[in-house]
C-alpha cells in the first residue's frame, strides 16, 4: 500500500474480519434482482469498491493449507455482481508459518480460480510470506520489499 501511495495512486485497506459479511447461500436471488443480495450487510459496499478499483490486493493467512474463511466468503459473495467486474489487476499475498511456498498452493489455486470467473481480471503477482507465525513477523522481510515495489508499479 505504501508503494502505491508513493506512486500517486489512491489506496484503501479493508479489514474484512472487521466487516459483517454473511455467508453465500447460493440462492441466486441477486441474478434476478439487479445484483442486490438478500443479505443486508457490508458486502454491497465492498463489492462496489471492487468494481470501481483498478487493482485489488487480497491477503490472507494460511490455515490448513488454504485461505482463511473470511476471504473465501468475500470471494463467494462477489457472485451478485461478478459480471460487472472487468479489466482489473489482482495481487495475492499469503502468509504461512511453514517455510515452504508449496504450503500455499491450494490458496493460490483458489485465488486463480476466482480470477478466471470475472471478465479480464489479470493476475499481477503472488507474494508468499513464509515462516510467518505472528502479526508483524513479515515486517522487514524480502517479501515486504517485493510488495512495496509491486505497489509502486500499479
Amino acid at each position: 500500500m505504501d508503494g502505491a501511495l508513493e506512486a500517486g495512486n489512491q489506496a484503501e485497506k479493508i479489514h474484512i474480519q472487521e466487516k459483517n459479511i454473511n455467508f453465500y447461500r447460493g440462492c441466486l436471488t441477486c441474478q434476478t434482482n439487479n445484483g442486490e443480495c438478500v443479505h443486508n450487510d457490508d458486502m454491497s459496499e465492498i463489492l462496489e469498491k471492487m468494481i470501481r478499483a483498478d487493482v485489488w490486493v487480497m491477503a490472507t493467512p494460511i490455515y490448513f493449507y488454504n485461505m482463511d474463511a473470511q476471504l473465501k466468503v468475500l470471494i463467494d459473495r462477489t457472485v451478485a455482481r461478478y459480471t460487472e467486474i472487468s479489466n482489473k489487476k489482482a495481487v495475492f499475498i499469503a502468509t504461512s508459518w511453514d517455510d515452504k511456498k508449496t504450503a500455499m498452493d491450494v490458496a493460490v489455486a483458489g485465488f486463480r480460480g476466482f480470477l478466471a470467473c470475472p471478465n479480464n481480471v489479470q493476475e499481477a503477482g503472488i507474494i508468499y510470506g513464509t515462516c510467518v507465525n505472528d502479526a508483524g513477523d513479515i515486517k522487514g522481510t524480502p517479501e515486504m520489499a517485493v510488495a512495496y515495489e509491486m505497489g509502486k508499479s500499479v
